[in-house]
């Protein structure tokens, strides 16, 4: 599909549904796909403040270009902001149709700068980010049980916290269907030690997820291989994540890695520039792949958090505080850039080196969710207790 038909075909579908009455519908009808950039990706690239010259006089190797229309150059948003040129022929389309937003100075009030830190934080979403966590109760979990219908999934090597909790979740790695760590005598053997135990009916319902899935996806494999498809790294996943959520699960997480740029980050082109441009491409490919179940979905993508403002002696960006969160979907109110923001000057910056948090996650997804699923406050503070949530509009 072209740029210009992909582009028409997301402007006609989303002006087939209205907002505000998108996400009325019941929990097992409307979809969310939780996407956790792993390594804390460089959001001043992604998002380019294109109005300030502090910007520019701070990156004097790897900032990107203000628009000027050359295809090296950042992508005009509004009068602020432009995006990265990596993402011209498949983020920007779904920006232009109104089926993304993006949330500027977002992110945890977690100051370690730690990336295993600060993802626990995410991924827990409790009130007390520091001590006294509870590593069996994520926030997605939590989510999942106060919604009627929902059906989790963790398309992960091993289940994440997010999803950790009363709910049973299973959990698939896509990246290696069909190549089982476990045959079926060794699966025999293990459900046979936990038979007639409390955990017998967990284990085997774990063995029959994996083996549906692993059929699902040997089937998609074999269909992949006749017709051609071009594509790697993310874009695969995505199309595999897209298929099983459209079929049967409607709350789904998945991690991409690699986002540690410390060296050699590169501008509009260069290691950032092509995993931007991977990454696109699989979030192009998802609302495709989802048909008609677009309209009732709902992608957010998190990074634990963003970069060092100035680039450093490397050219490179190190371990830095607020962040970009990118909100996509069919019936979301996008075409714009969302929640609260300040100028950015060096007064602006957090500890004179990074981005502040203004967004503060947990009141900006809680905010979103009792959008998308009627949640009252009571049930919001279930999912993120303690956090005052914060509608920015987004649906």
């Amino acid at each position: 599909m072209n740029r210009r038909h992909f582009l028409h075909t997301l402007s006609a579908s989303a002006l087939c549904v209205g907002s505000g009455t998108l996400f009325a519908a019941p929990a097992a009808q409307s979809r969310l796909l939780v996407v956790f950039l792993r390594g804390a990706y460089d959001a001043a690239s992604l998002l380019v403040p294109t109005s300030s010259s502090f910007y520019y006089e701070s990156r004097p190797n790897i900032a990107i270009a203000r628009p000027d229309g050359t295809p090296d150059s950042a992508i005009a948003l509004d009068s602020n902001w432009a995006l990265h040129p990596a993402l011209r022929e498949s983020l920007f389309p779904l920006y232009q149709a109104g089926q993304a937003a993006f949330i500027p100075f977002a992110g945890t009030n977690d100051t370690s700068r730690s990336h295993f830190e600060t993802q626990d934080a995410i991924e827990l979403g409790q009130a007390d980010q520091r001590t006294g966590r509870n590593y069996r109760s994520g926030f997605m979990n939590r989510l999942a049980a106060e919604l009627n219908g929902a059906v989790p999934i963790g398309f992960t090597d091993q289940l994440p916290l997010t999803l950790q909790g009363s709910v049973l979740v299973p959990n698939v790695s896509l990246r290696s269907v069909g190549k089982s760590n476990l045959d079926a005598r060794q699966s025999s053997m293990i459900a046979s030690m936990y038979r007639g135990s409390a955990l017998a009916g967990r284990v085997n319902e774990g063995f029959a997820v994996r083996d549906e899935v692993a059929a699902q996806m040997a089937d998609e494999m074999t269909a992949a291989s006749r017709n051609a498809i071009n594509a790697k790294g993310f874009e695969l996943q995505a199309r595999r994540i897209a298929r099983l959520m459209k079929e049967k699960y409607n709350i789904g997480f998945v991690d991409v890695g690699g986002w540690d740029t410390h060296v050699g980050q590169g501008n509009a082109k260069g290691y950032l520039a092509t995993r931007l441009e991977e990454l696109g491409r699989g979030l192009a490919a998802f609302p495709s792949e989802m048909g008609d179940a677009w309209r009732n979905t709902v992608v957010v993508v998190v990074s634990e958090f963003g970069r060092t403002f100035r680039e450093n002696g490397n050219r490179g960006t190190d371990h830095g505080h607020g962040t970009v969160y990118w909100v996509m979907g069919g019936g979301v109110r996008g075409g714009r850039i969302a929640g609260e923001q300040v100028p950015v000057r060096p007064e602006s910056l957090f500890q004179n080196r990074d981005y502040p948090v203004l967004n503060e996650y947990r009141a900006v997804l809680g905010g979103l969710f009792g959008r998308m699923y009627g949640l009252s406050t009571a049930r919001l503070e279930a999912v993120f207790p303690g956090a005052a949530t914060r509608d920015v509009g987004l649906v």
